[in-house]
């Protein structure tokens, strides 16, 4: 199966300025290790195929010189890859599995042989399937086309340039067991490379899937305000666009409110930052329970948060958000430490038709200055 487990994709790394991938010690150590594996199972069909060869010369179809010359000439290749390997030669390659040179040098190797020992050329000509078969599963298009030419151009001068009969024995026992092994080994080994390959392609599927989720959870954590889990101001103002747009092309209403936490300066001065970000994430968790499924909370900067609620009027915004102004006030924050007491203050306008978020943000943050005016812990309109 020469050069055939070389096809074994190789890992993802990330790229240098010069364009090579840029790889820990212990990548390196496990990209050698993978390599040498292969190998091993490389040489391990050497053998095998050489086992086979003995069967023949042992019925006197060819010689033992043959068996002995093609197993060691199977290792001498398997060494000198090994040797490059350990050395980091292949490190200089973008597959790093080198299986187009590979599969070409094994092709020869097999030709060459068959060349030498026609009488015997099924084994020879069979372990061709293979070793194209496992090739193709990594290079690439032009690789493998480069790889077919020079398969092609060997068989043409092995079957039109000479006059060898390839041979398939079958004349004693002996021969017919050998020709049997020979194509139940190649069968075996074309089973593995099917199995080979839905593996691989369940293995880069499911790396598909993982990269999906990461880049979906990098997205997430794009969007969201690190403290609080609720949206970013980015976020939130692109929400907000987003409705102004609905709202023009729809006609329907939206309401918006600028939301502050009273004293909030007093409370991390008093009590701690590490209280005032526990005070910030539980009033978080207090709104998040109480809005409406197509409501939209956002941090818009420190302890001010900017709240869209969809389809509501002016009044129905504004007993919505004295609901929940009482609701906050209500929380027991007296658990983070004695005495302690967190309420808020809220300006609350809806959109006019035309208008853009500036105007509108500028209308709530007058109704929201306006609450804090008259004393704090109230819902002011614009």
């Amino acid at each position: 199966m020469g050069s055939a487990a070389s096809s074994l994709p190789s890992p993802v790394a990330g790229a240098s300025e010069s364009g090579r991938p840029r790889l820990t010690v212990e990548r390196l150590a496990r990209r050698a290790r993978q390599r040498r594996q292969i190998q091993s199972m490389i040489a391990a069909c050497f053998v095998l195929d050489a086992a086979v060869l003995l069967i023949y010369a042992h019925a006197g179809t060819t010689s033992v010189l043959v068996a002995t010359s093609y197993a060691l000439t199977g290792l001498f290749l398997v060494a000198v890859y090994v040797l490059l390997s350990e050395r980091g030669f292949h490190e200089r390659f973008r597959d790093h599995y080198l299986v187009a040179p590979q599969s070409a040098v094994n092709m020869v190797n097999l030709l060459v042989f068959t060349y030498i020992a026609p009488e015997v050329g099924v084994l020879f000509l069979c372990n061709l399937f293979v070793v194209f078969g496992f090739g193709a599963l990594r290079t690439s298009a032009r690789q493998t086309a480069v790889v077919w030419t020079i398969m092609v151009l060997g068989l043409a001068a092995l079957f039109l340039g000479t006059d060898k009969a390839i041979g398939m024995p079958t004349g004693t026992r002996i021969d017919r067991l050998a020709t049997m092994l020979v194509f139940a080994l190649t069968i075996g080994r074309c089973m593995y490379l099917g199995i080979f390959s839905s593996s691989m392609q369940q293995s880069l599927y499911q790396s598909g899937v993982k990269l999906k989720e990461a880049y979906r959870r990098i997205e997430e954590l794009a969007e969201l305000d690190e403290l609080t889990g609720t949206s970013n101001r980015r976020s939130i103002m692109r929400t907000l666009e987003d409705e102004i747009a609905r709202c023009a092309r729809n006609g329907s209403t939206c309401a918006v409110a600028l939301i502050d936490l009273d004293h909030f300066k007093r409370i991390n001065d008093v009590y701690g930052h590490p209280i005032g970000d526990e005070a910030l994430r539980t009033f978080a968790i207090g709104m998040f329970a109480n809005l409406r499924s197509i409501d939209r909370f956002g941090r818009y900067g420190g302890e001010e948060f900017l709240l869209v609620l969809p389809d509501l009027s002016q009044d129905q915004a504004m007993r919505a958000l004295e609901r929940l102004r009482a609701i906050i006030a209500d929380l027991d924050w007296s658990a983070f430490s004695p005495g302690m007491r967190v309420t808020i203050s809220a300006g609350v306008t809806t959109l006019k038709p035309n208008e853009n978020s500036d105007t509108l943000l500028a209308r709530a943050d007058g109704a929201l200055y306006a609450a804090k005016a008259r004393g704090r812990n109230r819902i002011a309109s614009a």
